[in-house]
């Protein structure tokens, strides 16, 4: 079954209603920051990542789909992507991107939907 890139996997551990507001966020090879706001809203769930001097301050928008896994006693979000992988996603501006359909089709069109590799070629 194909899974949409703006929701959870069923097996991300996402429990409903949860603040993930300041949980810290590892890529497979490290931590990448925290989290400053996320979207619990069906088809439509995100995260903002704040990642501070690892990017130079940037902030990065996240398709729920990323999260591999959630863990409440740690607090932290485990993504399925490398750090490099985050670094070479579309730039987020907070004013500009939040609510644009089309940067989201962008979004949405390099991580993939449906099992595709992150940032690979689209089937």
């Amino acid at each position: 079954m194909t899974e949409n890139v703006w929701s959870y996997k069923s097996t991300a551990g996402r429990l409903a209603d949860a603040d993930l507001t300041g949980y810290k966020v590892e890529a497979t090879d490290g931590s990448i920051g925290k989290v400053d706001k996320h979207s619990d809203e069906v088809g439509d769930a995100y995260l903002v990542v704040d990642t501070g001097v690892w990017i130079f301050g940037k902030e990065v928008l996240l398709p729920a789909s990323t999260v591999v896994s959630i863990d409440p006693s740690e607090k932290k979000v485990f993504l399925g992507l490398t750090k490099q992988q985050i670094k070479d996603s579309p730039e987020f501006d907070r004013e500009k991107h939040l609510g644009d359909p089309g940067y989201r089709d962008e979004l949405g069109t390099y991580y993939g939907t449906g099992g595709a590799p992150f940032g690979g070629p689209q089937a």
